[in-house]
């Protein structure tokens, strides 16, 4: 691999400043972080970290436009804005698709590994199925303008042959350190966590699909350490290119899951079962699972770490350092 520079965008973010992480501990330091802070905590996440400069991601486009910065040897495009409620076209448009496009660009003329982030939200409600085949792309309906604009520019690569060049990452349900600063886009497991200290039982939606029962919705809960060894094994293999699914390929129930956090917590279940916003029902997804055969037949043969196992590990993260995230 070149000794040069490894570009991480979104690096102040979840994924993305365990990504970082996980790259310190391989002995990597020369990183630049691209992001956008602005009001809140997502700064903590970089305490601690070594790299060799964060800019501002409106600055970092300019630099690579104007030819200003040093050709990176792998640009991981992890910034976007994540959050699936968000009404704002336009602001989606420019922030999660025209960067994209313009980044991807830059990274095709200079020959620079090009890793993003796309999202298991461009599957829609699931009725095409889960699985990360290019071919499929065209017949799948997100359900949300978050999800749509992932999927546009999955469809730009592909209906350009560039999908070939480059590695489009599909995360399922990621949860796991250092995502105090995602809102109301926290991973339930998080938000279970907090409920639980706060009032001793969590809420969850009740089902309102007559073949699952409540709490009984299915989930592809993924381990973010899980996600980042993905991640970096597409950085090590600059041979394998093309879309992939990011995900156990095992779904588990919202009940099981907060039930793990309880247990985790050494405590008994209690759930209390609460109207879903109207807002929701016509876009809500009773069931997802990654079909990840694909990442397994390309080489891929780390396991994944079970639901129960990556909880109680995550629960042992927010007990030691949640005081210290939380605004």
């Amino acid at each position: 691999m070149r000794a040069f520079t490894i570009v991480v965008t979104g690096g102040a973010g979840f994924i993305g400043s365990n990504l970082i992480e996980a790259l310190n501990q391989r002995g990597e330091e020369r990183i630049i972080v691209v992001d956008h802070l602005s009001q809140g905590s997502k700064w903590k996440n970089l305490v601690g970290l070594k790299f060799k400069d964060y800019i501002d991601r409106i600055d970092f486009l300019k630099l690579i436009e104007e030819d200003k910065i040093e050709t990176p040897a792998v640009i991981f495009h992890l910034g976007a804005c994540s959050d699936t409620t968000v009404k704002d076209l336009h602001y989606l448009y420019e922030n999660n698709y025209l960067y994209s496009l313009k980044l991807c660009e830059y990274a095709l003329k200079k020959e620079v590994r090009f890793i993003y982030a796309s999202s298991a939200a461009t599957y829609g409600d699931g009725s095409q199925g889960f699985k990360d085949d290019e071919a499929q792309l065209d017949s799948l309906k997100p359900l949300n303008p978050y999800g749509f604009f992932k999927h546009l520019f999955d469809l730009w690569l592909s209906r350009r042959g560039l999908l070939k060049k480059v590695v489009g990452l599909k995360y399922f349900n990621v949860f796991g350190d250092k995502e105090f600063h995602k809102g109301e886009m926290r991973s339930v497991a998080l938000k279970a966590y907090e409920q639980i200290k706060k009032e001793g039982k969590v809420r969850l939606f009740k089902s309102y699909n007559p073949k699952y029962e409540d709490g009984g919705q299915l989930r592809d809960f993924i381990y973010v350490k899980d996600a980042v060894e993905v991640t970096l094994f597409f950085w090590e293999h600059p041979e394998i290119n093309g879309i992939y699914n990011v995900g156990t390929g095992k779904a588990r129930s919202f009940k099981e899951l907060v039930s793990a956090v309880f247990n985790s917590l050494g405590l008994t279940p209690n759930i209390e079962y609460i109207e879903m916003p109207e807002d929701l029902k016509n876009q809500y997804q009773y069931f997802t699972e990654a079909d990840i055969t694909k990442l397994y037949q390309v080489g891929y043969n780390r396991k994944m770490r079970e639901l129960e196992e990556a909880v109680k590990e995550y629960v042992s993260f927010l007990e030691r350092y949640s005081s210290y995230y939380m605004d």
